[in-house]
């Protein structure tokens, strides 16, 4: 597979009101004197008044059994005027009348002097607004009798306050009864009002009654495994690689901490411009920046390593992970400065592995291999060279390249956005060359000791006759000569990894370290044959 590497461009209730006064339980003596009659009250006739009448506080001799209800107009009381109310009544109580009234008799006797009356009580006019509070529970409405707040109101009507009881209407208190009810609902009303208007004002002197959010969410604690926790400590050890060539040509791209010592690792074609003379610098994300040089590079890996100059002490190496224990489904975090934008997390899994990929910045004939992991997380130019991250927040890999589909990117670049398709350089073989870099600041390869076509294949890496420069395309006396492998013999598998290509073969050869023992399986004249060797070692990018 042939990609673009992608770095060039890195850049409290209310209590119920009563439905009605008390009930008189007594009937105290009536009052000796009945307020003067007002001008203009309604011709309304009285019941005719006894011969005599008795003392006030007696009962009357001459009143038969069960009468009611009893005379009530006083001996020698005027007799009403039209248009006089309320009726005139007698300077004397009326007589009492003789035993208790029937079960079905109505309206009860009416006490003159009421408990809930009082002497003194003035007389207001309903309609003094009360406080409308829903909070308080419900409408107050009318402010009730004797003004705002209810019973009890300055110079109202208050419970115990005395009261003059007037003379019934004909028609059996009929109109009583409807006043009495009247009263009753104002009063409740009042109550709801009074007490809604109190608790009400109460709360205007200490607050909104009105509910609110709290704007205190409290501590957030996430767990080291989500997201927001494995980004949380790792960016602190990510950077923002400027990387500028002595012409001023460069581009944007990320690193991470390796070590306390200040060094850094990044992608060669992140720093490539800076080798011979130029210049390059490393932003952390809390807008610490440092210069920095170029410790080493190594082309066909595509690593790099940087070291900061005047590095801080605190610095805190990322954790670095096993890349072959990687399983396809794993989830991935990925950290860069994509199209410059610095400090950015991506998420997404491990889409595939082993994938063959040979890549290139565009700028050179050279290319990098590589077996790389594949994942979807979303990476552009300007990723390279970041960290790819486990779940746990462990490096597995480095950010290398995407598949590109050929169009324009963003701001008229030759690249092409995330596709989904991002391929980053197995840690466990980073790990490798970037401890090479630090040590000798040469990168060291394994070979085989032979020239395969990079041709595009399905079908295996074949020897080529000749090597470059028209040397032999199978090194004397290096590992495959040694082995028995001949031009044109076709590699099929290396290991239990099937060969289908040069670029395949190679990137697969670049996981392992010179030393190390491989199975190779190749086919000759239609004929499979297998043989081990130890492969080889080359220094250097020459």
């Amino acid at each position: 597979m042939s990609t673009e590497n992608e770095g060039k461009s890195e850049g409290t209730q209310v209590p119920p009101a009563p439905s009605a006064p008390p009930v008189p339980v007594e009937s105290p003596s009536a009052s000796p004197q009945a307020p003067a009659p007002d001008a203009g009250a309604p011709t309304t006739p009285l019941p005719a008044a006894p011969a005599q009448a008795p003392e006030a506080g007696q009962a009357s001799a001459g009143a038969p059994e069960g009468h009611w209800p009893p005379p009530t107009a006083p001996q020698g009381a005027p007799a009403p005027v039209d248009g006089d109310w309320p009726p005139p009544t007698a300077p004397q109580a009326a007589p009492a009348p003789q035993g208790a009234p029937a079960a079905d008799d109505w309206p009860n006797p009416a006490p003159t002097t009421p408990l809930y009356a009082g002497a003194g009580a003035g007389t207001h006019a309903y309609g003094t607004p009360g406080s409308v509070d829903v909070a308080a529970g419900g409408p107050g409405g009318v402010g009730g009798v004797g003004g705002p707040g209810g019973p009890g109101g300055p110079g109202g009507t208050v419970w115990g306050a005395s009261y003059q009881q007037p003379a019934p209407k004909s028609g059996r208190g009929r109109g009583g009864l409807v006043a009495a009810i009247l009263v009753a609902a104002l009063v409740a009303g009042g109550l709801g009002g009074g007490l809604g208007y109190t608790l009400a004002k109460n709360d205007d002197d200490t607050g909104s009654t009105t509910v609110s959010a709290s704007t205190n969410g409290g501590d957030v604690k996430r767990d080291p495994g989500t997201v927001a926790g494995v980004a949380a400590k790792a960016l602190p050890s990510t950077v923002t690689i400027e990387a500028e060539s002595s012409s001023g040509e460069g581009g944007t791209g990320t690193g991470f901490v390796f070590d306390t010592q200040g060094h850094i690792v990044t992608n060669n074609h992140v720093v490539a411009d800076a080798v011979d003379g130029g210049k390059v610098t490393a932003t952390f994300p809390d807008g610490k920046k440092y210069n920095a040089e170029v410790v080493g590079h190594a082309q066909g890996y595509d690593v790099a390593v940087i070291k900061l100059k005047n590095a801080p002490s605190d610095l805190k190496p990322l954790t670095l992970g096993d890349s072959d224990k990687v399983a396809v489904g794993d989830s991935t975090i990925a950290i860069g400065a994509p199209f410059g934008l610095s400090n950015t997390v991506t998420t997404g899994i491990i889409s595939a592995k082993n994938r063959p990929v040979a890549s290139s910045d565009g700028t050179s004939s050279a290319a990098s291999y590589m077996s790389a992991l594949q994942t979807d997380a979303s990476i552009n130019p300007g990723n390279s060279g970041g960290p790819l991250l486990d779940a746990s927040g462990n490096v597995i890999g480095i950010n290398s390249a995407i598949q590109s589909t050929g169009s324009g990117g963003l701001g008229g670049t030759t690249q092409s956005g995330s596709i989904g398709l991002g391929f980053a350089i197995p840690i466990n073989q980073a790990r490798y060359v970037a401890q090479q870099l630090i040590k000798t600041g040469e990168p060291v390869y394994a070979k085989i000791g032979a020239s395969v076509s990079l041709a595009d294949s399905t079908e295996g890496a074949k020897i080529t006759e000749t090597a470059e420069g028209g040397n032999s395309a199978v090194e004397t006396g290096g590992p495959a000569d040694q082995a028995g492998l001949k031009p044109g013999d076709v590699i099929v598998k290396l290991d239990d990894m099937v060969i289908d290509s040069g670029p395949t073969l190679i990137g697969e050869i670049w996981t392992h370290q010179p030393g190390d023992k491989v199975t190779i399986t190749y086919e000759r004249d239609g004929k499979s044959h297998t043989v081990d060797l130890t492969l080889g070692s080359r220094k250097g990018d020459s």
